[in-house]
């Protein structure tokens, strides 16, 4: 295996997992809590992933997408799998821009003893854009995974 296919791996298998753990283990949890409690968490998430997140998301779908055009010799099927799993970084990627990063940018902001009154319904659209990404993220690795290993 090529430093590159690890590289690509390591790097596209935490951004997939750190971002569905959040969504499917951590939020589920989150969304039980008392109002301020809730935003306090949400607001110190941020910080975490955002420190982290706005790096490792272009570079996924950087190597992604030189993990799918650059290899020479693959097949029809070989090639289709990879792409789908670069389309797939490259859409989670474009939908977290669009939707969850001006969400972000608005939760932090958010006083969590008086947040605006519709802040669960901006809660709720940022969840609805978080599975979606989170989904694409996750399967995206998976069909990278299966790529690598469909040789063996």
């Amino acid at each position: 295996m090529s430093f590159i296919v690890f590289f690509t791996l390591v790097i596209t298998g935490f951004t997939a997992c750190a971002e569905f753990s959040s969504y499917a283990l951590v939020h589920p949890v989150i969304r039980s809590l008392p109002q301020e409690q809730h935003i306090r968490f949400e607001q110190s998430s941020l910080k975490t992933f955002g420190r982290i997140m706005p790096f490792l998301m272009p570079i996924s779908v950087i190597l992604t997408v030189v993990f799918a055009i650059l290899p020479q010799g693959l097949d029809v099927f070989e090639r289709a799998i990879r792409l789908s799993s670069a389309v797939m970084f490259v859409i989670a990627t474009i939908t977290t821009i669009l939707f969850n990063v001006p969400l972000n940018k608005e939760i932090k902001l958010w006083e969590a003893k008086k947040p605006p009154s519709d802040w669960q319904e901006k809660r709720k659209r940022w969840m609805f854009f978080q599975a979606i990404r989170s989904w694409l993220l996750l399967l995206g690795f998976v069909l990278l995974c299966f790529s690598v290993t469909i040789k063996f």
